[in-house]
């Protein structure tokens, strides 16, 4: 397991807090033990002021854990960390697919070298990764370029009106998708879900999952064989109430481990 830090200030608290409140949750709903001191912990130090050197560290270190270890998981940190930890991903695994969770598209556009947490779909789909490789779930504010972009690059877009039709019947197709890949991620910002449940990220947006199904969606595909791991970002505790999206963390990663 890896947890990072981010370049957003805020959300550079998440990982520890998150991992002690882990300690708290003594096994998951299926009824599998957690313990913390089991698990094979280690950073990545990066400079959050140096850009180019934080993107380098987190993409190497990322390719080697998951050329060391079948499953992986990362917590972050704001969202811009899911592009190097997917470019590592991607040479790793071969007829892989992600799956992203996030309220938001993350597609504007990037002149940069690295992107940041709103832009790091779009620089990844940009710098290769193939957009047929990508479902984002959960999406409800995006503007029109990058409806655009997503449409051009073939990206899978389930909305919250097609989810709340069937979230079943939507939760089936994803999993028979995950199902036929050699390898599958799941990239999760704490935003998709709905503020009243999760207000303890950067950028709140109405009208999102409930940390329930949310929790729904986790559960089936980590019973997927070919689970390679995911990462949780975007959770700021200076924002958080009463550690609700510090809790609903832990509780996405207790079901996951």
């Amino acid at each position: 397991m890896r947890f990072v830090n981010s370049e957003e200030r805020g959300c550079e608290d998440a990982p520890i807090k998150i991992l002690n409140s882990l300690s708290e949750v003594k096994c998951s709903e299926s009824g599998k033990q957690i313990d913390i001191n089991l698990l094979n912990l280690e950073e990545i130090h990066v400079n959050l002021d140096d850009i180019e050197e934080s993107n380098y560290l987190i993409f190497e270190n990322s390719k080697e854990i998951f050329e060391k270890n079948f499953k992986a998981f990362f917590i972050g940190g704001d969202g811009s960390i899911s592009y190097s930890i997917l470019r590592a991903f991607d040479k790793v695994q071969e007829n892989g697919l992600v799956i992203v969770f996030d309220a938001h598209a993350d597609c504007s556009e990037c002149n940069d070298k690295f992107p940041d947490n709103r832009q790091w779909l779009r620089k990844l789909i940009e710098d290769g990764f193939s957009g047929e490789k990508i479902i984002l779930i959960g999406a409800r504010e995006m503007s029109f370029e990058e409806k655009e972009f997503l449409k051009e690059n073939k990206v899978n877009v389930i909305g919250m009106d097609v989810l709340f039709e069937d979230i079943e019947g939507v939760c089936d197709l994803v999993m028979e998708r995950a199902r036929k890949s050699e390898g599958f991620y799941v990239s999760i910002d704490a935003d998709v879900v709905e503020p009243g449940n999760c207000l303890g990220v950067n950028d709140i947006s109405p009208g999102g999952l409930s940390s329930r199904e949310l929790i729904y969606f986790i559960k089936r595909l980590s019973l997927l064989k070919n689970f390679r791991g995911a990462d949780i970002v975007e959770v700021n505790p200076s924002k958080d109430l009463n550690k609700m999206t510090i809790r609903m963390g832990a509780k996405l990663l207790g079901e996951m481990i």
